[in-house]
C-alpha cells in the first residue's frame, strides 16, 4: 500500500470516476491510475468501485467506508508535511485564501496589507469564486481558508467562524423618487426594476426571502457578482441597486464619489448577513494562518480556533 494508490482512489471519487481526468490531476497516465486502483483492491481483498465492464460507475458499500479512511490518512499526511515546514521555515510559505469578489475587494485589502507587513516572506494566493466553489476548494486542500457570506456553515467537514455582520443598502441616482420616501418599503422598491447580486452571492437569498415572505413580485432586470458593476448600471439608469453595505463604507457621506449616486439605508428591509471564515476540519494550520484569521476576525483567539477545530464545529 502506498500514497499514490490512496490518491488514485480519492481523486477517482472526486472526479466522478473519470480516469482520464484523474490522470490529469495526478500527472500520470490512465493505465497507471487503473493499475494503482486494481493493486489496492487486490491487497485489501475487496472491490472499492462498482463497474460496468471496464468503466467505473460508483463506490461499493465497502468502498464508501474505505474512502473515508483514505481521506483521513491523506489529510494527516498533508498535516505532517505542513508541520515539518512549520519548524523548518516558520515564516515562509504560501497562504491560499478562497473568497468572493466582494470580500476580496472591500474587506480583505487592509487584512492582507497588515499580514504582509508581519510575514513578508509568505505569498498570498487570493482565489475568487462562488461560495460553493470556495467550500470545495477548502475541503480539497486547494485553499487553506475560505471566506464568504453564504454556504460555508452547511458543510460538516468545514469548521466555520462568524466574523462580522452587515446589511444591504439601496443605491439610486441623485433625484430618484425613492429619496423622498422615509422609510422606503419593499412595495416602494418593487415599483422599479432592480439590479443586485447573482443567486448564491453576497446575501442574495435574504433579498429574495424578504420579497417572497411579503408576497411581493419583483422585476430583477440585471444581476452581477461585482458591487461596482451593479453601481455602474444604476448610474446608467437601468434600475435601483441593492448592494452590500461594505461596498459603500469607504465613501464619504451618502454620495458615491464620481457617479452621482445616493445611498438609502436598507437594514430595516432585509435580514442581517453574517460573513464566515472556514477551514477544513482536522487540517494543520501554520502559525501565520492563525495570524491571518485573527487579522480578519480580531475577536477570535488562537485558543478559540483550536478548540473549535477539535470539536469540529
Amino acid at each position: 500500500m502506498n500514497f499514490q494508490q490512496l490518491r488514485s482512489i480519492r481523486e477517482t471519487a472526486r472526479c466522478g470516476y473519470n480516469l482520464t481526468e484523474v490522470a490529469n490531476v495526478l500527472f500520470t497516465s490512465q493505465p497507471g491510475v487503473s493499475r494503482q486502483i486494481r493493486e489496492l483492491e487486490e491487497e485489501l481483498g475487496v472491490d472499492i468501485f462498482e463497474r460496468n465492464g471496464k468503466r467505473l460507475t460508483g463506490l461499493t458499500d465497502p468502498g464508501r467506508g474505505i474512502l473515508q479512511i483514505i481521506d483521513r490518512l491523506l489529510l494527516e499526511a498533508e498535516n505532517l508535511q505542513r508541520a515539518s515546514r512549520e519548524y523548518a521555515e516558520q515564516e515562509i510559505g504560501t497562504l491560499a485564501v478562497a473568497t468572493t469578489h466582494t470580500q476580496a475587494r472591500y474587506m480583505l485589502p487592509k487584512v492582507v496589507q497588515a499580514f504582509r507587513t508581519a510575514f513578508p516572506k509568505v505569498r498570498i494566493a487570493l482565489q475568487q469564486s462562488s461560495p460553493e466553489h470556495i467550500a470545495e476548494w477548502v475541503l480539497s486542500g486547494k485553499s487553506d481558508i475560505g471566506i464568504a457570506t453564504e454556504g460555508l456553515s452547511q458543510f460538516e467537514d468545514l469548521v466555520s467562524f462568524p466574523c462580522y455582520r452587515w446589511h444591504h443598502a439601496i443605491v439610486v441616482p441623485d433625484g430618484h423618487p425613492l429619496l423622498k420616501k422615509d422609510p422606503v418599503t419593499l412595495d416602494d422598491l418593487a415599483e422599479y426594476p432592480l439590479i443586485t447580486y447573482d443567486l448564491g452571492f453576497t446575501g442574495r437569498s435574504h433579498i429574495d426571502d424578504a420579497f417572497r415572505q411579503a408576497d411581493i413580485t419583483t422585476d430583477i432586470v440585471l444581476t452581477a457578482m461585482d458591487s461596482d458593476v451593479i453601481q455602474q448600471y444604476v448610474a446608467l439608469g437601468l434600475g435601483v441597486g441593492l448592494v452590500a453595505s461594505m461596498a459603500l463604507q469607504n465613501r464619504q457621506g451618502d454620495t458615491l464619489l464620481g457617479n452621482g449616486l445616493k445611498v438609502i439605508d436598507g437594514a430595516h428591509l432585509f435580514a442581517q448577513n453574517v460573513t464566515r471564515l472556514a477551514v477544513r476540519r482536522g487540517a494543520y494550520l501554520r502559525s501565520y494562518t492563525y495570524d491571518f484569521i485573527q487579522q480578519f476576525a480580531p475577536e477570535l483567539s488562537r485558543a478559540d480556533i483550536e478548540e473549535a477545530m477539535k470539536a469540529g464545529g
